[in-house]
């Protein structure tokens, strides 16, 4: 019989508002917005005081300053957010090899081997979080349990700054009792399917057949048969493969004149060649991404022979293909680029994932 894995996933709280708020006391204690508070901006991440408002990531930031007036905007400093990551992870190593990090504020960590002979998976979690206060002075939540599933639904049940343990024998029981939103892979839309079916806990979820699921799910209804016994067999991967890197921007006004927006996509290319040079990563395949005024949304690709090597190579692409679709008949409001296809994915591996420029921090 396989031994049982003692899984933790590490959340920080409100990662990005928090790291703003101690770097400015006199932030402290108020409502604090990540984001621009333009009309057209959106908030990255709220601190707890905005949250008690209703203020929440993704949300457009008129509709934050709606529900809470004396809300402060803090334009994002993703380059002091990734350091401060880069800080935590070197705590996750003090205690385990075998960490997957999901974004810069979070990952799964398997102490199954208890490296630094603590005695318990708990008790692993309570010196995990001591080391990041000590090292950054932010405070992180964590789960503990048997499985990466369980784990991160445990690390959400005591937020912030605590820690939740599902043991083995509790793990399918306490399933049951939770809504099917807050399950990881159970998105809004998904959500809302289910409910229209009569599913609204785990327990709901459990009583459907396989086959149910099957006819209504397709090829997600194994991994929710699962789940709603508290079974997730994968392992944590330390080797994930960053299969892409993209960049992206929502304007502040709708932009129509050509050149204006084929310079911010030259410039979000930039963002993207940076990336890739860092890291020593060539692929072979550019996209742009546009949305429009009313939301539509539109991609073009292209791929050549070898990898994009530089700056230029990924500017000429980046520029014909702009060119396929402007001028455009409508106004557009973001744009975005991204490189895929890159060379020997299969033998490297991403410590951190990089977030995109608005990219939320939810937790």
């Amino acid at each position: 019989m396989a031994a049982v894995r003692k899984i933790i996933h590490v959340d920080m709280d409100a990662f990005f508002a928090s790291v703003e708020q101690r770097d400015n006391p006199a932030l402290l204690g108020l409502p604090v917005a990540v984001g621009h508070g333009e009309r057209r901006g959106v908030v990255a991440a709220a601190s707890y005081e905005a949250r008690k408002f209703g203020v929440r990531s993704a949300l457009p930031s008129v509709t934050a300053l709606k529900r809470c007036p004396d809300l402060i905007f803090v334009p994002p400093r993703f380059e002091i957010y990734r350091a401060v990551s880069q800080q935590i992870h070197q705590v996750f190593q003090e205690f385990t090899d075998l960490i997957q990090p999901l974004s810069l504020d979070e990952a799964y960590l398997d102490v199954t081997d208890d490296r630094q002979h603590i005695g318990s998976a708990w008790k692993t979690a309570k010196a995990i979080r001591r080391r990041i206060l000590e090292e950054t002075g932010l405070t992180a939540s964590a789960g503990v349990s048997y499985n990466k599933f369980l784990a991160k639904l445990a690390s959400d049940q005591n937020k912030p700054n605590g820690q939740f343990a599902v043991t083995p024998d509790m793990g399918a029981a306490w399933v049951e009792t939770l809504p099917v939103k807050r399950f990881h892979g159970v998105g809004p839309v998904t959500a809302a399917k289910m409910e229209r079916l009569g599913i609204l806990t785990g327990a709901d979820l459990r009583d459907k057949s396989l086959e149910f699921l099957q006819q209504h799910f397709g090829s997600s209804a194994e991994w929710y048969h699962a789940i709603a016994r508290g079974i997730d067999e994968r392992p944590v991967n330390p080797n994930r493969v960053r299969k892409s890197s993209g960049s992206e921007t929502t304007f502040g006004e709708d932009l129509t004149d050509p050149q204006a927006i084929t310079d911010q996509i030259l410039r979000m290319a930039d963002d993207v060649w940076g990336w890739c040079e860092t890291r020593q990563r060539f692929g072979r395949t550019a996209t742009i991404k546009i949305k429009f005024a009313d939301f539509q949304q539109i991609t073009r690709a292209r791929s050549i022979t070898g990898a994009i090597r530089s700056r230029e190579t990924l500017h000429a692409l980046a520029r014909d293909l702009a060119n396929s679709v402007l001028p455009a008949e409508k106004p557009i409001r973001l744009v975005g680029v991204m490189v895929s296809n890159f060379e020997d994915a299969a033998s490297d591996t991403e410590a951190v994932a990089d977030l995109p420029l608005l990219a939320a921090s939810a937790t």
